[in-house]
């Protein structure tokens, strides 16, 4: 469920699709590419994106620029302090939200 009761997003729910996997991978491991994911998912480039900004605000994956996007170093994550785990979790919120309304605004035909 997103923040406004509503079924989550695909970002969201790559997301998801991502953490699991990220749970056996060792930190410094590469993901898979963003090619690679929109074939695996069947998304398009930028909810892949999406998803993979919600994994980096919340630590679980650490980009790399043209190199790729690794596993976050994975000791320690749940030593964060409750304050940035909170804003963290605002800002997969808000990526939430704001992935629904391009999806709203691009079915517009904006």
């Amino acid at each position: 469920m997103t923040a406004t009761g509503g079924p989550k997003s695909k970002a969201a729910q790559v997301a998801d699709a991502l953490r699991a996997e990220l749970r056996s991978m060792r930190p410094g491991e590469r993901l898979p590419t963003q090619r690679e994911l929109v074939e695996r998912f069947g998304y398009a480039g930028q909810t892949i994106q999406n998803g993979l900004a919600i994994l980096r605000a919340e630590g679980a994956i650490v980009s790399a620029g043209n190199l790729g996007n690794f596993a976050a170093g994975g000791a320690g994550q749940d030593d964060k302090p409750d304050e940035i785990k909170e804003i963290r979790s605002q800002v997969q919120a808000l990526t939430e939200r704001v992935a629904e309304l391009e999806s709203r605004c691009s079915a517009c035909g904006d």
